[in-house]
């Protein structure tokens, strides 16, 4: 019989009027990765932010090895042997690897730090589970890859205290790894299970809960709907388990390519093909791990700053100077990062976020004020068109900060691709990172659109760290790594370990003779 190590039982949690976590009840054995799935909202967060003590339940008890764990106390979380390991990595840059993995274990009272022991220990836990780090190493000189390494040990340390995680909540661990590292992480992972630790596995990417996982369950609308062993399960079953309906998958329509409709100039020092020139009707992505340079690249594709290169971005054929109102009358879209703090302001309804880019155009704007009535005639086009969900209640007078985290991204995506009040789709589409967070049903329409708008003519540069999201829309890729990108080639002629090995830094070398492409 299974050993089970940890139990939920009724868990119901409720924020106001709504039901977050409506009677959960899950168990995890010894041994066993539990993938916990579900769309942006379905309650997954409320549930394990409960299990870690931060949140407490309206109703239900948790059980970890047999014993109550009190509510409401991380504190009993941690010495039970719950550990998590979040998305955004919590370390302190200027740190060694040691400290912050030192950091909260000892008693401020001690009078000195068993620094030697804890070195040691901290040196064969990483051994034992293949998380190589040097523990003097500066965590803000490592690597994204290592710096999740340090997360992990962070949570299975065990020097001086009984906080040791013996369960392991993994929160998207593989969002911003290279191919190799989400290799080495897989590796790890089936070290723990060999030893005997849980483990919860949150992920948007299906393949990989399909390759790690034992058992799945998925949450939608806050009720555990589905849970099913692995051998089980396929991702078209789990998507529909997640969303409650057949998800179809974004479809390319064949259609030829047009002019060159963007041109950004090389950087100085770089050979001339590393210049980024898109066509009317073509993908172009850039991959990359986050902070090495896409920011600065989306920045001067919409106009924000100068090329890092020097010169002017040209759109067809005309230099623009670095002014994102020049960009944004050229045709140029954008879709950014964060949606949240630089695509929407939150506290204006949904009617104003929907032409904040256009509002002083004529259609919408006279003698300085408002036409409110065209405004508004405009935003419900794009709400309708676009889906935008959460709007029911108060209308276009809804705060964007109260729709969901897809729909926010369905309101930006649709002004966008709608254009102004001339109707002129756009001629440039900077989609950057157009569906983090998001899950599995958003993905794909996000997809759909942005493929629809390039097969009716739009060049679209598409910055992301998603492999998956860019072999699926990419009509050539080029990789940034330290601000510098390598040739934009065929999709075709890249491979994982080739993408990856130049998102590490290690050149961008096509694919070998006789070698398999990545199937998009």
């Amino acid at each position: 019989m299974a050993d089970t190590v940890l139990r939920l039982q009724g868990i119901t949690k409720r924020f106001g009027s709504l039901v977050a976590n409506d009677g959960i009840s899950l168990t995890l054995d010894r041994g066993e990765v539990l993938a916990l799935l579900g769309e942006n909202g379905a309650g997954k967060s409320t549930l394990v932010s409960i299990l870690f003590g931060h949140y407490v339940a309206a109703a239900g008890a948790i059980e970890v090895f047999g014993r109550a764990l009190p509510p409401g106390q991380p504190r009993a979380a941690l010495a039970a042997g719950i550990g998590m390991v979040h998305q955004h990595f919590t370390l302190a840059d200027n740190l060694s690897v040691l400290d912050n993995v030192l950091l909260g274990t000892e008693p401020l009272w001690r009078p000195s730090s068993a620094r030697a022991a804890a070195r040691a220990t901290l040196r064969d836990t990483a051994a034992r589970f293949g998380l190589a780090v040097d523990p003097d190493a500066r965590v803000g000189e490592l690597s994204v890859g290592e710096r999740q390494r340090v997360e992990i040990l962070k949570a299975l340390f065990e020097h001086g205290t009984k906080r040791g995680a013996r369960i392991l909540i993994l929160d998207e661990p593989t969002a911003v790894l290279t191919p190799q590292e989400s290799e080495s992480l897989f590796a790890t992972l089936g070290r723990m299970v060999a030893e005997g630790l849980s483990i919860i596995f949150i992920s948007h990417k299906l393949d990989e809960v399909l390759r790690v996982s034992h058992r799945i369950a998925v949450l939608r609308g806050g009720r555990l709907v589905a849970e099913l062993p692995v051998a089980d399960a396929d991702t078209a079953l789990i998507a529909e388990a997640m969303v409650g309906r057949r998800v179809a998958p974004a479809v390319k329509r064949a259609h030829a390519l047009g002019e060159v409709v963007c041109e950004l100039p090389v950087a100085p020092g770089c050979p001339p093909s590393t210049a980024l020139q898109v066509r009317a009707g073509e993908v172009v992505a850039v991959a990359g791990v986050a902070g090495n340079g896409q920011q600065a690249l989306a920045a001067a594709l919409c106009g924000e700053r100068p090329p890092p290169g020097g010169g002017a971005l040209r759109l067809r054929g005309r230099p623009l100077p670095a002014r994102p109102r020049e960009f944004v009358r050229a045709g140029v879209a954008r879709v950014p990062e964060d949606r949240q703090a630089v695509g929407l302001v939150g506290e204006l309804p949904v009617w104003e976020n929907a032409l904040l880019e256009r509002y002083a155009e004529p259609a919408f704007a006279r003698l300085g004020l408002r036409r409110r009535a065209p405004a508004q005639a405009h935003a419900r086009a794009i709400v309708e068109r676009f889906d935008v969900r959460g709007t029911e209640a108060a209308g276009l007078a809804t705060p964007a900060a109260a729709l969901s985290g897809g729909n926010q991204q369905k309101l930006i995506l649709g002004r966008a691709l709608t254009g102004g009040g001339d109707g002129r789709p756009p001629t440039l589409i900077v989609a950057d990172q157009p569906t983090w967070g998001l899950d599995v049903g958003a993905v794909a329409y996000v997809h759909q659109q942005l493929l629809d708008a390039c097969a009716a003519g739009a060049g679209v540069v598409l910055i992301s760290e998603d492999l998956d999201e860019i072999f699926a829309l990419a009509d050539r890729i080029a990789v940034i790594h330290a601000g510098v990108l390598t040739d934009a080639r065929p999709a075709r002629e890249w491979t994982l370990a080739a993408i990856g090995l130049a998102m590490a830094g290690g050149g961008g070398a096509v694919r070998p003779a006789g070698e398999t492409a990545h199937a998009a």
